[in-house]
């Protein structure tokens, strides 16, 4: 058996592939960027760990982005592929009926809270860490948020209610909010009630059908 090898900190945050599977610099710093970004915020990570992270050396990192807030934009434009990806997948699996794909969205949502590795809404959190009006990662965070709300207004008009609208807002609202409670309480808190909240603002929304 041979001697242990030291391996110093430059050459760990330089170059190299240690899990056996060949990847550009360009995707390791990505996926360090992401997990770094959703672990600790974005504002709390420099471009220095992030570099060390992917095992790459800075010049590296600049050659695919141009800057920390392209890859910012980069890393929530794959989250938001990620999310309509599920969206979609939960709408399908609901069959054709409207309601059934309301309380399927939620659903999904409430499930993705309840995962142990939960830390959040990428989204909203970098909403919170980033108000700056035309950054990059807000502009792809904005445009997100508001496909996702078009979603649920187009399924709520098909469905036979008064006010879809207020519908679609109110449901929203819900799976906003519980996914913001979940930093402070946890999966057992306020957001272990959205699927109940939501189908008793569905069935509200029916009863009343028809009125004004």
């Amino acid at each position: 058996m041979g001697l242990p090898v030291r391996v110093s900190r430059k050459t760990a945050c330089c170059d190299s592939d240690t899990a056996g599977v060949k990847k550009t610099a360009a995707t390791r710093v990505f996926e360090a960027a992401r997990d770094l970004f959703y672990l600790r915020g974005i504002r709390a990570v420099g471009v220095d760990e992030i570099v060390c992270k992917a095992g790459v050396t800075k010049p590296s990192l600049y050659r695919a982005f141009a800057s920390k807030d392209e890859l910012i934009a980069a890393c929530l434009e794959e989250s938001g592929r990620e999310g309509r990806a599920a969206l979609c997948a939960a709408i399908e699996e609901a069959g054709a009926d409207p309601g059934d794909q309301l309380r399927a969205i939620v659903r999904a949502y409430a499930a993705k809270v309840a995962s142990p590795d939960f830390r959040g809404c990428p989204m909203s959190n970098t909403a919170v860490e980033i108000p700056e009006p035309g950054h990059p990662g807000r502009t792809v965070l904005e445009s997100c948020k508001a496909d996702m709300r078009a979603v649920v207004v187009e399924i709520s008009r098909r469905l036979d209610v008064a006010r879809p609208e207020e519908l679609a807002d109110g449901l929203v609202l819900i799976i906003e909010g519980g996914m913001a409670a979940h930093h402070i309480f946890g999966s057992q808190g306020p957001c272990a009630a959205m699927v109940a909240t939501s189908e008793a603002l569905i069935d509200a929304h029916l009863a009343n059908r028809g009125r004004a």
